[in-house]
């Protein structure tokens, strides 16, 4: 699991990547990396997540719609699933499972 902020969404993710970093851990027991900020959509997105959408697109728009848009990556890099931002990590096991 990678974590890459943005606040592209309501100014939701104003805190610098140590502080962000520092926040997740403290109140939600993030473990796995947490990236600097980086712009998701738009004429800016970083090329990971042109990547991303263009593989794997979303309901409706291929645009990220919110935070915590989650893709499942397969082991060569390519996008096999896009969850939800409401989409909780826990209920992610078993597609991770049947990628193992």
């Amino acid at each position: 699991m990678l974590a890459f902020p943005c606040n592209q969404f309501g100014n939701q993710e104003p805190l610098d990547k140590e502080a962000l970093a520092h926040f997740c851990q403290v109140n939600y027991g993030v473990t796995f990396p947490v990236f600097a900020k980086i712009d998701v959509k738009g004429s800016q997105a970083h090329p990971l997540f042109k990547y991303l959408t263009e593989e794997a697109p979303g309901f409706l728009v291929d645009v990220i719609k919110w935070n915590f848009t989650k893709f499942l990556v397969d082991r060569t890099g390519k996008p096999v699933k896009r969850f939800a931002p409401t989409t909780t990590p826990e209920s992610l096991d078993e597609d991770i499972k049947a990628l193992l």
